[in-house]
């Protein structure tokens, strides 16, 4: 038996879409509804290894979070890591498979991945009660409608009904749900069953009288007006696309357990990945986490992390000319605390070989911890668990450099040097126990009375987001509409907006 389906599509890129798929996942399997969700093609940097070993998509693991089931491969089959502004690196299935650029890509290898991309979500529909599937940027992207297989490409293959989700804080939504549906060609116009109103402030019957007007010009109901809620911007996709410098990760309003807080600076890398690391950091009462590019920025830190990147060589490159990697190198002579993950422990080595990733051969890393790093050809993914500073840490690898520890103390698969730590484990910080004896080592060498909450967890915060996501939907959103459009498909006879696609 085939289980029914939804795609959730957006009016511009970060409408909400992300989160609005975890909501209805989690709504539905607090329903007793089987779910799992689905994208078809990814772009982000920020990424997850599965229990089998798969790259993909964090939203999507999110996202498989809320439905309560184990993220698969299945779920995100295509995902784009970019390593510039022209070309990304392609992972099918959870395994990289070429670097292409943008025009190779939209130019035929997409045509290819669309079979398989249609077999994934077949594959889940016949597992699941319900796949709810998430789209990109925008359905009415008509430069690049032929080559679809994210929004109505995939929508129309599998007669999905779609409905589009617009961020009424940004302002413009009426204009953006009419324009991206009289942008489209009638065969996916007939798919459009119904707009969904994201980050609304205010009275909502003032709201109305639009909602009214946008349903006589379309002919399409407005299934749900979702409010502002704070703290909900888990997991985010794209590292290029939105600019971090200055950003505060939103953290937790109960005060520091201790006297004083940490200030936590994340320096902001080119092809930041996986900066979602810190979220846990933030998680912590009275600790407050900044994203960064100046050196000055680093003088008040209680510990500076140098995350995850797609380009090693490119950031090392940046942390010189900004004048960062002068101020790393101080802080380490002084023995204030610094993290490096992953591409940020690679920077921090002595020295790296890399004909892979930027082809640029040898390059001095920063010289902060004895190692010695190679670019292999083959990516390591992994889900490691160990211990470190006597605590159990469980966390997640996606790296194509290959470090040789040739010194210092041993730090999961890194090491430290006094107060600089390096280690490839992602999602380490996740770890109760072990974050708060690591901010504790932090607090001690930084000089701050910071004590860690000694009932912090991150598991039950992240729970408690994606429940409040699906009290979003419960409560906001016309959920026996979406019910009907999951189990019955789009409806009949939606009327043609004019002028359509050419």
């Amino acid at each position: 038996m085939r289980g029914g389906g939804l795609l959730v599509a957006g009016t511009t890129s970060d409408a909400g879409k992300s989160v609005v798929t975890a909501g209805i996942c989690r709504w539905l399997v607090r329903q007793g509804i089987k779910v799992a969700p689905f994208k078809g093609q990814n772009m982000s940097l920020n990424s997850f290894v599965t229990r089998e070993g798969a790259e993909i998509g964090r939203a999507q693991a999110m996202q498989a979070q809320a439905a309560r089931v184990e993220p698969t491969a299945l779920m995100n089959p295509v995902l784009l890591k970019p390593g510039s502004d022209r070309s990304s690196q392609v992972v099918l299935m959870g395994r990289p498979v070429g670097e292409l650029s943008a025009r190779g890509y939209h130019g035929g290898r997409q045509k290819e991945l669309f079979e398989p991309v249609l077999a994934c979500l077949d594959e889940l529909r016949s597992t699941y009660d319900a796949v709810i599937c998430e789209g990109a940027g925008s359905p009415a992207e008509i430069n690049l409608r032929r080559t679809d297989i994210v929004n109505m490409g995939i929508a129309r293959a599998a007669e999905l009904p779609v409905v589009v989700v617009g961020d009424i804080d940004r302002g413009g939504v009426f204009a953006q749900f009419f324009g991206t549906t009289a942008l489209l060609a009638p065969e996916d116009q007939r798919l459009i069953a119904g707009y969904l109103v994201n980050k609304f402030r205010g009275d909502v019957t003032l709201l109305e009288p639009g909602l009214d007007m946008l349903h006589g010009l379309t002919g399409r109901r407005t299934l749900g007006v979702l409010p502002y809620a704070h703290g909900l911007g888990i997991d985010e996709e794209d590292g290029l696309r939105v600019s971090l410098r200055g950003a505060v990760r939103e953290s937790v309003v109960a005060p520091p357990v201790g006297e004083d807080v940490l200030r936590v600076a994340v320096c902001a890398v080119p092809l930041m990945s996986n900066f979602t690391d810190v979220d846990a950091l933030a998680a912590e009462p009275g600790v407050v986490v900044r994203f960064v590019d100046r050196a000055e920025e680093l003088v008040d830190a209680d510990l500076v992390v140098v995350p995850g990147t797609r380009g090693t060589v490119k950031a090392l490159a940046w942390l010189r000319e900004r004048g960062l990697a002068d101020a790393l190198a101080r802080r380490a002579a002084e023995g204030r605390p610094v993290l490096g993950i992953c591409g940020g422990f690679q920077a921090l080595s002595e020295h790296i070989e890399d004909e892979v990733e930027s082809k640029a051969g040898s390059v001095a890393g920063l010289g902060l911890l004895p190692v010695q790093v190679r670019f292999a050809v083959e990516k390591t993914l992994a889900r490691p668990v160990g211990e470190a500073l006597g605590e159990r840490v469980e966390g997640y690898e996606i790296h194509h450099g290959v470090a040789d520890v040739q010194g210092g103390e041993p730090f999961l698969d890194g090491c430290r040097v006094g107060a600089v730590w390096g280690t490839h484990w992602h999602g380490s910080l996740e770890s109760d126990g072990f974050r708060r004896a690591f901010l504790r080592e932090v607090a001690a060498a930084a000089g701050r009375r910071f004590v860690p909450a000694p009932d912090t967890s991150f598991g039950a915060l992240r729970e408690d987001q994606l429940d409040r996501l699906g009290d979003l939907i419960e409560e906001h959103a016309d959920t026996d509409a979406l019910l009907r459009l999951i189990e019955q498909g789009p409806p009949e006879g939606l009327p043609f907006v004019p002028p359509g696609a050419p």
